[in-house]
């Protein structure tokens, strides 16, 4: 199976209006709540392309309970999330059918005690066992150490379970640190770490702080991957109109699955970016329009870089 792992799960509420307009009053045309949170969304769409997932991190209060009440019904997922005292926070998008654009907010989360952790910890070690790769996703609730994916990643590789990194910012910086085999950062997020703005300049050098490799989402162009053998960026035939949320969560799943079933790095790609771009036709976080991705999957665009040492 594929461990996924959410530490500040959320119940993701999508809205859709005809035109979002500050200052006025919206009236809604289609609600949707899915279990959200990165490792969820990668979960989800796992089990869509026929492996086994596991979704661990955490989830409390109500909305924890809405959480699981709906990955119960609507996912093939199997749910090992930890219980906590506070309530699992909400994310908010709101689609603005004219447009198409999406505005999203998110919560901050709630404060993980030590004793929740201890457990969380005790669960995760327990999963390592079975795993065949695991994926570490997301933002960090209030209360957990900022170099825990550091932890996470290096008790994963003491157990010989391959490792995807999908963070931001310094758990990004301290968990390169531990040598994931593979980090997922998006352009915005590999610019914060290294300070260049030219991607593949930029993912060498976050080769070069610990991952084994670097695949940079590069939003509309596509997705770049840096390996010590060599270096390719794949890219969509055209661009796809929609709701982006949850876009890179899909390629993560392409990412991992390709490395599970042991494809070469030109066909990841190309799965990881059709998937990406079929999630933005999808009408929420962790699914994926499936002619879409079919297609694309045909017609995805893969050049090759210079190999890098």
């Amino acid at each position: 199976m594929i461990l996924t792992v959410t530490l500040n799960a959320a119940l993701d509420i999508t809205y859709r209006v005809p035109r979002l307009q500050p200052h006025t009053t919206h009236r809604v045309t289609e609600v949707c709540e899915r279990p959200g949170g990165k490792g969820l969304n990668v979960a989800r769409v796992l089990t869509a392309l026929g492996h086994e997932a596991v979704a661990t991190g955490f989830a409390g209060g109500g909305t924890g309970d809405a959480l699981r009440s709906l990955l119960a019904q609507e996912t093939s997922v199997t749910d090992a999330l930890v219980p906590l005292g506070g309530a699992t926070r909400r994310t908010v998008a709101v689609v603005d059918e004219a447009t198409g654009d999406t505005t999203q907010l998110n919560e901050p989360g709630p404060v993980v005690t030590p004793a929740e952790w201890d457990a969380f910890m005790s669960t995760y070690r327990e999963l390592l066992a079975d795993a065949r790769a695991v994926a570490l996703c997301g933002s960090l609730p209030p209360g957990v150490p900022v170099d825990v994916y550091a932890r996470l990643t290096r008790a994963a590789r003491t157990a010989g379970v391959p490792v995807l990194l999908d963070t931001s910012g310094e758990p990004l910086r301290r968990g390169l640190a531990a040598r994931p085999d593979l980090a997922k950062p998006n352009a915005d997020e590999l610019a914060a770490l290294t300070g260049s703005t030219e991607p593949l300049r930029a993912a060498r050098d976050a080769r070069r702080r610990g991952a084994h490799t670097v695949a940079a989402s590069l939003g509309a162009d596509g997705m770049l991957v840096v390996t010590s053998d060599g270096a390719w960026q794949a890219a969509p035939p055209r661009r796809i109109a929609g709701n982006p949320t949850g876009a890179g969560d899909s390629a993560v799943a392409g990412l991992l699955s390709g490395l599970v079933e042991d494809l070469p790095w030109p066909a990841r790609l190309s799965r990881a970016v059709a998937l990406s771009a079929a999630t933005v036709r999808a009408p929420a976080a962790g699914e994926f329009d499936r002619g879409t991705y079919e297609e694309l999957l045909e017609e995805v665009m893969v050049t090759e870089h210079p190999a890098v040492a």
